[in-house]
């Protein structure tokens, strides 16, 4: 039982970091377009979708706390049976984790992309009044 809730909780987390993937590709698109060069934005592109589905499925499948269906826990010394209450749970945690893995490194990446087209903005109009 434990091996199909492990599964799940993989498919599910990969499932929703493709959605995550998909709602947010254009937007790292373009970003890295405006500040990246054409020649490596393509590359740059792939791996932040690559980094996305590594952080989502890494906090949605939550192995350390599969550990509680396992081995005896405090303080009955009792193993936590795996349940249908349990199953919704364990569920409910993996989408939530890994909505949250995804946020922190959109927020990251998308930071990092604020000042980046911050700075490229300031060099543009630098150039541009050195032109003029």
């Amino acid at each position: 039982m434990i091996v199909l809730l492990f599964l799940s909780t993989f498919v599910i987390a990969l499932v929703v970091s493709f959605i995550v993937v998909a709602l947010f590709n254009k937007s790292i698109e373009s970003i890295l377009n405006r500040v990246v060069p054409d020649e490596i934005s393509y590359a740059w592109q792939r791996y932040m979708r690559f980094a996305i589905f590594v952080f989502g499925i890494g906090g949605g499948v939550r192995v350390w706390d599969m550990e509680k269906y396992l081995t005896p826990q405090e303080p009955l010394k009792e193993v936590v049976q795996l349940s249908a209450y349990r199953w919704i749970l364990e569920i409910y945690q993996t989408i939530i984790s890994t909505l949250q893995s995804t946020a922190g490194i959109l927020l990251a990446f998308f930071v990092f992309g604020l000042i980046a087209v911050v700075v490229v903005r300031i060099f543009e109009t630098r150039n541009s009044k050195g032109e003029t």
